[in-house]
This record gives C-alpha cells, structure tokens and sequence, in this order.
C-alpha cells in the first residue's frame, strides 16, 4: 500500500467514526428529550409496550403528533367556572356516597378533556394523549382510573377511593387552569 491509500483509508475510518458518534449523540439527546417531554415513567412505559427503545420511543413520537393535529385550546371562562362549580358538588358528595363520586369525577375529567379538545376515547387512548401535555399529572390520572375499575367490582376501600379522588383533583386543576404564558 502507498500513503495514499493509507491515508484515504485513514480519512474514511474517521469518518465512519464521526458519523458513528453523530448517530450515537443524536439517539441519546432524542432520548433525553422524550424522556424529559414525558416523565420518566411514561417513557418506561412505552418502551415497555413497544418492545424495545427504538419502538417506544417511535410510539411517543406518534402521540405528540396525533395530539399536535387536536386543536387543543384552554377553557372559556365560562366553562371553567361550569366545571369548578360541578367539581366542588362531586366532592361535598364523596363524605355521603364515595362510589358514585368517584365515578362523577372520572366523567367530569371525561367532559373538561373533550370540551379542552380531546378526542373522546378508550381510556388507554386519553392516556396516551393525555401525557403529550401533562406528564406530570398523568400517572395520577392512571391511579384514579385503576381504583375507579375496582371499586366497580367491589374491590375499593372508602380509602382507595379518597386517594383516586385527590389523583382526579391533581388532574382537574392542571385542566382547568389558565394556560401559562412563557417567562
């Protein structure tokens, strides 16, 4: 060999090395930013669902584009002030009937998400779209809505069911509340 082509083999083994290191930085940042966008355990469980890194986190992609194609808007005035009023009613109610609470508070979450512009769907759906805007919240969302599928089967404690109305609460607020400008 002469030191040409030594050196053009020199030149293409760097370079297949940046573009190595390129494809290497560029999947950990996409993945610290899907990590961040979604919360930790979101992330886990997509990654989970779809078998491995490559599909969850193509999973999470799809959902940030589903819901960017909503026209999610924040609440009129008017029914902001709707919904607050029923949620104070659903929980005076909770001290006399917990049950039928709980489940007026997952069909208020239902009708502030749809009126928000959420597609009305299964649950596992709102779920995942749901956690496009409010990560922080939804694992809560979860809870409530696995306490609220046992307490239909008779399997919640009046405890269970406190704990999924406070997780519905944590919910409701971030639903309702006015939209943040930037700082």
């Amino acid at each position: 060999m002469n030191t040409t082509e030594i050196a053009a083999i020199i030149v293409l083994v760097v370079i297949v090395a940046a573009v190595i290191a390129t494809l290497l930085f560029l999947r950990k940042r996409r993945t610290e930013r899907l990590r961040g966008k979604f919360g930790g355990a979101e992330y886990a469980r997509a990654v989970e669902e779809g078998g491995s890194r490559r599909h969850g986190e193509a999973g999470l992609d799809k959902r940030t584009e589903r819901v960017e194609a909503f026209h999610v808007r924040p609440l009129a005035a008017g029914d902001r002030t709707r919904f607050e009023d029923t949620w104070r009613r659903i929980q005076a109610r909770f001290v006399d009937g917990p049950a039928s609470a709980v489940t007026e508070a997952d069909q208020l979450l239902g009708d502030v998400l749809s009126t928000r512009g959420y597609p009305i769907s299964e649950f596992e759906q709102r779920a995942a779209d749901i956690s496009v805007d409010h990560p922080v919240v939804l694992e809560n969302y979860r809870t409530a809505h696995e306490i609220a599928l046992r307490q239909t089967k008779g399997q919640a404690t009046t405890e269970d069911l406190r704990q999924a109305m406070i997780h519905y609460r944590t919910l409701f607020e971030e639903l309702v509340s006015e939209p943040k400008l930037p700082t």
